[in-house]
């Protein structure tokens, strides 16, 4: 990344501080996780290398939401109307990198990571990694939880595949326990999935919010629909971001993006209404493999701005 600018006015977000450092007594309102799991991609990926490219990308943007005159009426700002939110007032920590996640004993990892890390804070954002990496951040976010917990996708695939790969992850987490009838699965795509996995999601009882119907709904007023079923058992809510919901023009580093995707907007403010709801103790943003981003580093700045909308919806709790 070329050499950014100072300017003590302009703080920048990212490089926060290790959650080791912080000691034992320190809490954060949000931390990072590496999870750079890719060995099981059903497609070929260099996604464990973006972890380290998200903490990167996220320096070149400051931590303040601006001003919007709607938030008085719509409260999705938290503020009123004239001020600015500057989320440099959350506390935040990062825990680092999972060493070799993949397999059962890297998801044994990563699930004590999750769990000792949520101890110390509201909230958890996993970098990944491809998608498998929901299944043990999830179940680590749960705990006890999982016979209550719910689970929303930002994605245009199931994941009901059979086997372990990152197209199996909701299947897994159904097998482990998650009632599926609390499980939401917003952006599901027409010619991205097979017609059995479509009558699987249908008969295990899954919420499918198709990418089509989000045309004309507020993104807002479609994660508050899904996060009411999938927090109907009263458990905590994990949040799926799989970034290859999005169009491939915004997402080109997402090797099963397609064309007619979502905006990068709608993601942005789908992530944003989910941290904002006390529900949501844990997020993961997946399936972007940075050695293949486009020059500008569009899908990982992207990735980079996910992060900051969760945290611009925490500070909203």
């Amino acid at each position: 990344m070329a050499t950014l600018s100072h300017d003590p006015l302009w703080p920048r977000a990212g490089a926060w501080p290790a959650l080791a450092e912080l000691g034992p007594e320190a809490s954060a309102d949000l931390v990072l996780l590496g999870v750079p799991a890719w060995r099981t991609s059903l497609s070929p990926t260099n996604a464990h290398a973006t972890p380290a490219a998200i903490r990167t990308a996220l320096q070149r943007y400051s931590p303040a939401v601006m001003p919007d005159r709607r938030a008085a009426v719509d409260r999705s700002i938290g503020a009123e109307a004239s001020d600015p939110v500057d989320l440099g007032e959350l506390r935040y920590a990062d825990a680092g990198d999972i060493h070799e996640p993949d397999g059962p004993a890297g998801e044994a990892r990563t699930i004590a990571a999750v769990a000792d890390a949520l101890e110390r804070a509201i909230a958890l954002v996993a970098l990944g990694g491809d998608n498998s990496v929901t299944v043990a951040t999830a179940l680590g976010a749960w705990g006890d939880d999982l016979e209550r917990a719910g689970l929303v996708t930002i994605d245009a695939h199931y994941d009901l595949r059979d086997g372990v790969s990152n197209g199996s992850p909701v299947r897994r987490l159904v097998e482990a326990g998650l009632d599926p009838r609390r499980i939401v699965q917003i952006g599901i795509a027409d010619f991205a999935n097979s017609a059995a996995y479509a009558r699987r999601a249908a008969e295990l009882g899954i919420t499918v919010i198709h990418r089509d119907e989000l045309h004309g709904r507020r993104p807002a007023e479609v994660m508050a629909e899904a996060l009411e079923i999938a927090g109907a058992g009263g458990g905590p809510v994990h949040l799926d971001v799989d970034v290859d919901a999005c169009d491939r023009s915004v997402a080109p580093a997402c090797p099963a993006s397609v064309p007619g995707g979502l905006a990068a907007w709608e993601l942005r403010a789908l992530v944003r209404a989910a941290g904002a709801d006390a529900r949501v103790r844990s997020a993961d943003i997946v399936e972007i493999d940075a050695t293949t981003d486009a020059a500008d580093e569009r899908t990982v700045r992207l990735a980079a701005l996910c992060v900051l909308e969760f945290a611009a919806g925490l500070a909203s709790r």
